[in-house]
């Protein structure tokens, strides 16, 4: 029998019908993660789902640094020296081949290309290209797998975002680490299985909304959520006891409130209840747990100086990089940091300098720190956004301002780390990079490869729901990106 339909037996009727719809179990503190029986002091973690890792994996952990609002692959990673001659001539036809464009570019008379003004150059000893945008990200070169190669089917943030985080455009299906921590598991007691940052950005950047659908367990139980890291106020909402509130109190009344839900459960089997019950534990052991996580008096000044002026800074992206360190040194199974402010539709080179400086200098810290301390073998470290960026101008055109409409086509990500080849390139665009002319790779053969890494066949890994054997990989054929795997 299949372990995960066997897992999922228990389920009534009224679970049935509750699983398909919107979720809102445990508000307060939704998605902190805990087993079923976190009210029991010396418990053990949360488990794996049955056959679990399917073989031995190469990385214990997933660190997704997501940019939201698509980088420019032609600013950063896909140098096109040859464009400089044909700087504001139309684009082809040929290269265009009819295919679909966004409504904001559509209604121009012109597509005239636009080359990038940043100067590219060979790093490392792997020789892959980037842009001068990222100078300590030319730095890990020869740690790294560049794929240049990179496709999506959606051409506008929302679902796009969606589905680079679930593996599907249409919301309310598991993300990423939703369906990692369900089948994997948590291997820490003391803090969720799966931690989400939504950094600051640079003040002029054109930012898209975030949905919490990109950390949501979807129609997989509460408990596999996504628990955002605030960087203002408290870390986590209602962690913290309220005045006159003593710890031994909060024991009592959690010890009460959980006697009561077991009954609940006895009497109704709703998963959910479980769920709670997990939470609320899981709320009282991060009393402890976060304020040690967030204290960096331990960290060296030559760690700090790392990740740059800002690593102190709550709210940050390089606090959140620090952070990220720290947790997976805590145990923590999946990270996310989502960051905004890399939709450049015009006035792109100056709001581009401001990302990267941004992002640049933290990323490299983290491949860096986790190399260091030997934490990047098994630790996988993914980068990139949900598509790319037009060869053709939005709107004016100069040798030193334009703009880039959406471009599902292609774009470029990287990965670094557990069970990925150091410094490789993959893939390949035509000249004027709007077409993958050599090894495309589908944002499902991404997923696929990710859930490789971490020790799971992506066709094994199914769940039950409306009539369908969902797959975090979708119904079309997905691939392992082997070429890249070390």
């Amino acid at each position: 029998m299949d372990p995960i339909l066997q897992y999922h037996q228990e389920w009534t009727r009224r679970q049935f019908f509750k699983g398909a719809g919107l979720k809102v179990g445990g508000i307060a503190l939704a998605g902190l993660m805990g087993n079923a029986e976190g009210n029991k002091a010396g418990n053990h973690i949360h488990p794996a789902l049955p056959g679990f890792p399917h073989f031995a994996p190469r990385a214990k952990r997933l660190i997704y640094l997501h940019m939201n609002g698509a980088p420019s692959q032609l600013d950063l990673f896909d140098h096109k020296p040859g464009l400089k001659k044909v700087f504001d001539t139309e684009l082809p036809d040929s290269i265009r081949n009819g295919q679909r464009i966004t409504t904001m570019t559509s209604g121009q008379k012109r597509f005239p290309v636009a080359p990038s003004k940043f100067a590219f150059r060979q790093c490392g000893a792997s020789g892959i290209w980037m842009s001068d945008l990222v100078p300590h990200m030319q730095g890990i070169a020869d740690h790294i797998s560049m794929i240049k190669s990179m496709t999506t089917d959606a051409i506008n943030h929302d679902p796009a975002c969606t589905f680079v985080m679930s593996g599907s455009e249409i919301p309310g299906k598991p993300s990423l680490g939703s369906w990692l921590t369900y089948g994997l598991g948590s291997a820490c007691d003391n803090l969720p299985a799966f931690v989400v940052f939504t950094p600051t950005f640079p003040k002029d950047s054109q930012a898209q909304a975030l949905f919490t659908r990109m950390w949501s367990s979807g129609f997989l139980s509460t408990k596999f959520d996504g628990v955002a890291l605030r960087g203002v106020g408290d870390p986590v909402l209602f962690v913290k006891n309220p005045p006159g509130v003593s710890v031994t109190d909060r024991r009592v009344m959690l010890d009460a409130l959980n006697r009561l839900n077991q009954k609940t459960m006895e009497r109704f089997a709703d998963p959910e209840t479980q769920t709670r019950m997990a939470q609320y534990e899981m709320a009282f052991r991060m009393q402890a747990s976060v304020p040690d996580l967030t204290d960096l008096s331990g960290e060296s000044q030559a760690t700090l100086d790392m990740y740059g002026p800002n690593v102190q800074q709550p709210g940050t992206y390089a606090h959140s990089a620090l952070l990220s360190r720290r947790l997976v040194e805590r145990g923590v199974r999946v990270i996310k940091i989502l960051h905004r402010g890399w939709d450049q539709h015009s006035d792109l080179p100056k709001l581009m300098k401001g990302q990267c400086m941004d992002v640049d200098q933290p990323t490299a810290a983290l491949i860096t720190d986790l190399n260091q301390r030997g934490l990047l073998d098994d630790t996988l470290v993914v980068f990139g956004g949900e598509f790319g960026r037009t060869v053709y101008c939005q709107g004016k055109l100069s040798r030193e301002d334009y703009g880039r409409d959406h471009h599902p086509r292609n774009f470029c990500m990287w990965m670094a780390g557990g069970g990925i080849k150091a410094g490789a390139s993959y893939g390949e665009t035509d000249d004027f990079s709007y077409n993958v002319v050599e090894n495309p790779v589908h944002v499902n053969d991404l997923n696929a490869t990710i859930l490789h890494c971490m020790g799971i066949d992506h066709n094994r890994f199914r769940f039950p729901f409306q009539g369908l054997e969902q797959k975090l990989t979708g119904t079309e054929p997905a691939q392992i990106v082997r070429n890249i795997l070390a």
